[in-house]
């Protein structure tokens, strides 16, 4: 009698136990969007069309809303499983991030990523160079910046305890004014815009604004980024590297960056990118550790040509004396001729461009 009645009582227990586990509600579980393009791969070409296809797995329970952003910026919602976003014409280079918010009725959120990248639309021109004239060059300075402004030549220099701006005369290569920074700092590029001359650092998040004429230092701002490079300007922005494929404009005023763009060529992102110069609508860039420069659309960011200075430094070759890469391009506003040099070389070069076959 008492099995019995001990076996009822397990059955019994059992039986409340399903039947208990049976009315509670099923964890809601976090909605999945799956994201896809026209394409298998996920990249294009600028001024190509995109369509972006977006459909909801909600997993239990119904979709409220999802909410589709690129780069950041919502460009739609909607409360079905299954939709579509599409871009007539691509115009930004560079990598682009898709992100899938997507919310459920009772508020169980999920998020998904997609990312694509756009590359340039045009084969870049390739040039190399002709020498036409040999000035000095200061072998103690590390150029990071070079500049021309009024016929008069200006540089920055680098290194930890040796970093400074210089006016320096081209025939003789005699400094007329100078100013060093402190030894905490390592400078970077320069540029002059209305009287001022703005002066990055490498690793500091800092730049220095200079008096032209009396290299009095007037001002300082800070920058999010973790490095400064290359600084120019367009006569209304300074225009800033860090070392990657991105270009930043800053207003002078309020040091704030208004744009940014991603330098590409036809095959990917152009990266190392570093002294920087402004001409005729039209930006150069030398690329770090090679003997190459870019010419870029600041507009788009497209690369519009290679030039190639590879053969400069085997003139300057000398075991005794140690030279490091090529950094310095300037450009003569009035004349149109450019000037190349780099760190701690012996010599600054005026060169022509000369388009290869």
């Amino acid at each position: 009698m008492k099995l019995k009645f001990f076996f009822l009582l397990v059955v019994g227990s059992l039986l409340v136990g399903f039947f208990s586990c049976s009315n509670k509600p099923k964890r809601s579980r976090k909605p999945v969007a799956k994201i896809s393009f026209q394409t298998r791969n996920s990249e294009f070409k600028f001024g190509d069309s995109i369509s972006i296809a977006i459909t909801i797995q909600t997993k239990n329970g119904e979709l409220k809303e999802s909410k589709l952003y690129i780069d950041n910026e919502l460009v739609k919602s909607s409360n079905q499983t299954e939709y579509s976003y599409s871009i007539a014409q691509l115009d930004e280079l560079g990598k682009h991030n898709v992100k899938v918010l997507a919310t459920k009725a009772d508020g169980v959120e999920g998020v998904s990523f997609k990312s694509f990248t756009v590359v340039s639309d045009l084969v870049p021109e390739e040039y190399t160079y002709e020498v036409v004239k040999t000035f000095p060059h200061n072998v103690e300075h590390f150029t990071q910046g070079l500049e021309i402004h009024n016929n008069q030549f200006y540089e920055s220099t680098g290194e930890y305890g040796k970093s400074g701006i210089y006016r320096f005369d081209l025939l003789s290569g005699t400094v007329s004014r100078s100013f060093k920074m402190e030894e905490q700092y390592f400078g970077e590029g320069i540029t002059i815009l209305n009287d001022k001359i703005y002066q990055l650092t490498y690793k500091a998040q800092k730049a220095f604004v200079y008096d032209l004429n009396t290299f009095a230092r007037i001002d300082s701002f800070t920058y999010e980024t973790p490095e400064g490079w290359g600084l120019t300007h367009d006569n209304q922005y300074l225009i800033k590297t860090d070392g990657s494929e991105f270009v930043h404009f800053i207003d002078p005023k309020t040091f704030k960056v208004v744009r940014k763009i991603q330098v590409y060529d036809h095959k990917g992102p152009i990266k190392l990118l570093n002294e920087l110069e402004y001409h005729n609508g039209e930006l150069y860039a030398n690329i770090w550790t090679t003997n190459n420069a870019v010419k870029i659309d600041p507009k788009t960011g497209k690369v519009l040509a290679t030039i190639d200075f590879d053969g400069l430094l085997s003139v300057l070759y000398n075991p005794d004396k140690p030279i490091d890469v090529l950094n310095g391009i300037a450009i003569h506003p009035d004349n149109d001729k450019m000037y190349i040099t780099g760190k701690l070389w012996p010599k600054l070069f005026e060169v022509k461009l000369i388009k290869k076959d």
